[in-house]
């Protein structure tokens, strides 16, 4: 005990096998558990780097989808404009067509009242013209 005493006053030890150290036992055992807990730390440090990577990988093809989805909701409302305009552009024709053609009926309508007006005077001479015989 004395020659531990001895010993420990110059800095050295003996360890649980009777080996001599420089460390205290004590000292020893926490630097260790130190040792230890630090490649622990470091595990977990690692593990949790590649599950936030793969979080970012993950954001990124979800962010990419999004932005696929979003051109194709332009081109189809481009379309749809498109098409909106185009459907205008007919009924503005038609419409015009319409027009014309009520125009062409009404000029049809005149023309016939009045061919009706000279076959009744037309009928009214010939008959007169038969009468006066």
């Amino acid at each position: 005990a004395m020659a531990q005493a001895a010993l420990g006053s110059a800095g050295l030890h003996f360890d649980e096998l009777n080996k001599l150290r420089v460390l205290e036992p004590e000292v020893a055992a926490q630097t260790t558990q130190l040792r230890e807990e630090c490649r622990a730390f470091v595990d977990k440090t690692a593990e949790f780097q590649k599950m936030v990577s793969s979080l970012i990988e993950l954001v990124d093809q979800l962010a990419k989808a999004v932005e696929s989805e979003k051109m194709k909701a332009i081109g189809a409302r481009n379309l749809l404009k498109s098409i909106a305009k185009q459907r205008e552009a007919q009924e503005q024709q038609l419409q015009a067509l319409i027009a014309e053609k009520k125009m062409q009926l009404e000029r049809y309508r005149i023309e016939y009242e009045t061919l009706c007006k000279t076959e009744a005077d037309q009928n009214e001479f010939i008959d007169q013209f038969i009468f006066q015989k």
